[in-house]
């Protein structure tokens, strides 16, 4: 049942309300709020930030840019921070008039109907579920077992601590948001030494010629590749390095319930995440492509990054190396897992998924939605065995998490169109003004080229296979469940318009 309908009492009548408080929020939306407050700005920040991780995404993505595109492949990366710097301008501005958890199904349910919301929700919790398994199957599991001097493990190996990695984020969410917080707060930091100050190092140590290298600064517009396919086609997918990793940042917004300030630091966490990481990778980048030794070695690496650091720095240095970058991508997990219980979390207490009751059920000690993230925790690792047994894995999970994103991106910018003069008298600290019409019109442009982009390549076939299996589920929960409850009215949320009504 929905809270509205479980619990008619739990919402203080309109006189007893503060307009601005965190909780007057919540139960303003139609909710009893039990999530524990306890996320300040630097916290919103670090989610943002980690779960955008430049370090997973160019270490997920460098090779593949390399194979399509050469080394040119990078100024791809610019041209996308651009495209998704708009895009967070739009979630900054719903996040700061809609800090509900649940983020994209909260504005896509308030602002258009339940239904789309359904929809929008599902795809946000089918990113979560594929995002993770993708970054621990892929390399962090092969990266944490060379740090034992395993670099040749068997596959099944490699999926069973790719199950284990999967599994400490789980428990760490479980214990409490803040430890998660805390562990996200010190992703900040390897993040930037993870890749920033180890890209800088690469371009010092070439710059002054500590070792031989064939190449000089010409290598940057090199377009030398692997495969030779039509340039469109090749810059088209080279665009993954970026499209993959600059994404992510809208997850902030789900823990807009754990938030103390959530109109204040939803939005400027956000900002502030997409613009340093699109800024500061681009300068890791160029250290880490200056610094190729051989282009054609490097090409045929399965970890390219590494296979340069190997060159430039002595092996405890690039061990060094790697644990900052397999810290780096367990963070990722660790906000994911929590931003996903969230999510089912805001779901279930609308009464829109299966068994919502034990779903949106909070365990008063620690204030997290402990059955949600179990049960999630559980659809995550088989996803992930999917993945594994698929013969492109990377197509089928990287692609798929690639592709996602810009999906619930366009969604959600439709709502916001479709209400955003309503959305106006809602209170927030960040408005976009005259300028959101034009910044609408660009995101709903750039997300279906990248959306076309990230679908027609003969790679992401698997994943377009997995995108229509997920959307088959979504609509047989809906017509076969789901819309019966919203017909009788006992699931879905308040329009938006009761929210923007002064009490």
């Amino acid at each position: 049942m929905s809270s509205r309908a479980a619990e008619p009492n739990s919402v203080p009548p309109p006189s007893a309300r503060v307009q601005d408080a965190p909780g007057s929020i919540v139960e303003r939306a139609g909710y009893k709020p039990e999530l524990r407050r306890s996320l300040r700005f630097f916290s919103m920040f670090a989610i943002a930030f980690s779960i955008i991780s430049i370090t997973t995404g160019i270490f997920l993505n460098y090779g593949f840019g390399l194979a399509y595109w050469g080394p040119a492949s990078i100024w791809t990366w610019p041209i996308v921070g651009v495209g998704n710097l708009m895009i967070a301008l739009v979630v900054a501005e719903l996040g700061t008039r809609i800090p509900l958890a649940g983020y994209a199904y909260q504005w896509s349910a308030r602002l258009v109907n339940p239904t789309y919301g359904w929809f929008v929700g599902f795809a946000g919790l089918l990113y979560m579920a594929v995002g993770g398994g993708a970054i621990m199957l892929q390399v962090a599991s092969p990266l944490l077992l060379s740090e034992f001097n395993i670099d040749t493990p068997s596959p099944h190996l490699v999926l069973t601590v790719a199950i284990i990695l999967m599994l400490l984020p789980l428990v760490i969410n479980i214990i409490s948001v803040q430890v998660a917080a805390r562990v996200n707060n010190v992703a900040v930091f390897t993040e930037i030494i993870g890749t920033v100050v180890f890209g800088v190092l690469l371009l010092v140590l070439w710059g002054v010629r500590s070792k031989p290298t064939p190449y000089g600064a010409g290598i940057l517009v090199n377009t030398t590749s692997v495969y030779h396919n039509p340039t469109w086609y090749a810059f088209t997918l080279a665009g993954l390095l970026g499209a993959f990793t600059l994404v992510g940042f809208e997850l902030a917004a789900d823990m807009s319930e754990d938030a103390v300030d959530p109109r204040r630091s939803v939005p400027r966490g956000v900002l502030w995440a997409v613009a340093g990481s699109a800024l500061l990778g681009m300068v890791a980048l160029i250290g880490f492509t200056l610094a190729i030794p051989d282009l054609k070695a490097v090409e045929a690496a399965p970890l390219p990054l590494l296979a340069i650091a190997s060159y430039w720095l002595p092996s405890w240095l690039v061990k060094v190396f790697v644990a900052f970058v397999v810290f780096s991508m367990f963070s990722i997990l660790v906000v994911g897992t929590g931003a996903q219980g969230r999510l089912v979390y805001s779901l279930s207490r609308d009464n829109m998924l299966p068994f919502s009751g034990p779903l949106r059920k909070i365990y008063p000690r620690s204030q997290t939605p402990v059955v949600a993230l179990l049960v999630f925790g559980v659809i995550d690792v088989g996803v992930m065995i999917y993945g594994y047994f698929q013969s492109s894995s990377f197509g089928t999970l990287v692609g798929a998490t690639a592709i996602i994103p810009y999906i619930i991106y366009f969604l959600i910018t439709v709502a916001y169109a479709v209400k955003r003069r309503t959305t106006d008298s809602l209170p927030g600290s960040f408005s976009l003004g005259r300028w959101a019409w034009p910044v609408i019109g660009f995101v709903l442009a750039y997300t279906v080229v990248v959306m076309v982009a990230l679908s027609f390549p003969a790679p992401f076939h698997g994943s377009d296979k997995m995108l229509g299996y997920a959307l088959a589920l979504a609509a047989v929960w809906y017509f076969g469940g789901l819309l019966r409850r919203l017909k009788n009215g006992t699931a879905g949320v308040k329009p938006i318009s009761d929210m923007a009504d002064e009490p």
